[in-house]
């Protein structure tokens, strides 16, 4: 019987990949590549095969998809920042069978879900960004699922997370859950981007304080309440894909029954106007 061994909620700039190249952003993401490397490292200490991500930058306008393939391999550049993340190497194997079993339990239960097997359809960067770190501590089968979700409701989501976690207990997987995205997202205009110093900084002081009560609220295990004011969050503070990668990762977890009380891995961080964390869900 397979489980849900850890969960987190993990930033990926693509500074995080500057952060590692010449040029005045590096070393500047450190702190947060660290994150992503101690969750990997307490995920194989768990046992994970698997890491299933839900991306908020795979787009979808239609139904739910995942990525499904059983080798994930190539060069990858970014439509968005072509600038920041190009010819970017990876290779993972993947589960096919944990993906197509999501898949169905999520279409079982109303929210109409497609598994892909497709060489062409590339990961996106909220899985890649996540996986270039954590690969060097564990490696683990990579399941993608698409989060940005523009006609699509948080209940929806949280039936595609309960989805997850049925079939993640039906397999033989051990698995790290992953909501891939930030907390508010409300990116710098482009006129005012250079002269607030963008890269570093948030655009929006009540976005700030917002995404730090929220994260109050998570460390002291408020999540019931942090449910009720999900849909405003993501709405008023523009998070990532409308959140729903965040919707996913509680539907798996109990929605509001669950009460872990959250480790902050990463230090709260502005970056090109969001906010931006790694946060371990204990399960």
């Amino acid at each position: 019987m397979g489980e849900i061994v850890l969960a987190a909620k993990m930033t990926h700039v693509p500074t995080m990949l500057m952060s590692e190249q010449e040029g005045p952003i590096k070393g500047k993401r450190q702190a947060a590549i660290d994150g992503h490397r101690e969750i990997a490292r307490r995920a194989k200490a768990l046992g994970a095969d698997t890491v299933v991500i839900c991306d908020t930058h795979w787009v979808i306008n239609a139904g739910f998809h995942i990525n499904a393939n059983s080798r994930f391999e190539g060069l990858f550049t970014s439509n968005e920042f072509p600038q920041f993340i190009q010819d970017l190497p990876y290779g993972y194997d993947g589960n096919p069978e944990l993906g197509d079993a999501i898949a169905k339990a999520a279409s079982d239960r109303g929210a109409f879900t497609l598994s892909h097997h497709l060489d062409s359809l590339e990961l996106e960067y909220g899985t890649l960004v996540p996986m270039r770190f954590m690969s060097r501590e564990h490696e683990m089968k990579v399941v993608s699922i698409a989060a940005w979700c523009t006609v699509h409701g948080h209940d929806e989501s949280r039936v595609v997370g309960e989805a997850i976690r049925a079939a993640v207990e039906a397999s033989d997987s051990k698995v790290l859950l992953v909501a891939s995205g930030s907390l508010s997202h409300k990116i710098w205009a482009n006129k005012d981007y250079a002269a607030n110093n963008g890269t570093f900084t948030i655009s929006s002081e009540f976005n700030r304080q917002m995404d730090l009560h929220v994260l109050d609220m998570w460390k002291r295990g408020d999540h019931a309440t942090f449910l009720k004011m999900l849909g405003d969050y993501a709405q008023f503070c523009c998070g990532e894909g409308s959140m729903h990668d965040t919707a996913m990762l509680y539907g798996a977890l109990g929605w509001d029954k669950y009460d872990g009380k959250c480790e902050v891995v990463t230090e709260y961080f502005p970056s090109s106007g969001t906010g931006q964390t790694n946060v371990i869900f204990p399960v």
